[in-house]
């Protein structure tokens, strides 16, 4: 996926329902970085766009019709608008200042800051959540320092999900120490 497609989307609707600023969270999110040319296929291989209307999160479901899942627009270009509410997300204090916003012609997209998606992806914890996470992390996309930090001020939808991500989280790092030292190993030439 690559952001021309997300701003051909909402420019559609646009049109259709009249609104001019959208929200883009989950794994799509991720093309409000600046490299998106250097992305990893893990992190962009989404067809389904996560997002609200900012002024008028409900509104989003107008267009849903015409943009969404089996529309002519999803067959036509094999991406779709999937609707959500702002609240769906288990999301850190502070996340709204942290999005990067883009604009285009008219419209203008708030994307999620990578490593709030990466919080709110360890709530979820599904396979494709954490194939997106590890991927972010060993692209230097994603920090867990920064994302350890952020679950002290998330609200999660219950203790045994804040339980799953500190445990998910200190699993991860872990993980990527492993990674890093097995990099260092590598790189070193051998001493004969």
């Amino acid at each position: 996926m690559k952001r021309a497609y997300l701003f051909k989307l909402f420019d559609e609707a646009r049109r259709l329902i009249g609104h001019k600023n959208y929200v883009v969270i989950g794994s799509l999110s991720i093309l409000g970085t600046q490299d998106e040319d250097e992305l990893p296929i893990e992190m962009s291989m989404s067809n389904d766009i996560d997002c609200y209307t900012k002024a008028d999160p409900a509104r989003i479901y107008d267009a849903k019709s015409a943009l969404g899942e089996g529309s002519e627009f999803h067959r036509a270009n094999g991406y779709y608008l999937d609707p959500v509410s702002p609240s769906l997300p288990s999301l850190p204090d502070g996340w709204e200042a942290r999005m990067t916003c883009i604009e285009q012609d008219e419209v203008r997209v708030w994307f999620l800051d990578p490593d709030d998606a990466a919080v709110s992806k360890y709530a979820r914890s599904q396979a494709n959540d954490l194939r997106w996470i590890h991927s972010g992390i060993l692209s230097g996309h994603i920090s867990l320092p920064k994302v350890k930090a952020r679950i002290a001020s998330t609200i999660f939808l219950d203790a045994e999900e804040e339980a799953r991500v500190r445990t998910q989280v200190d699993a991860d790092m872990s993980w990527f120490e492993t990674v890093k030292s097995r990099r260092t190993k590598a790189a070193k030439p051998e001493h004969r």
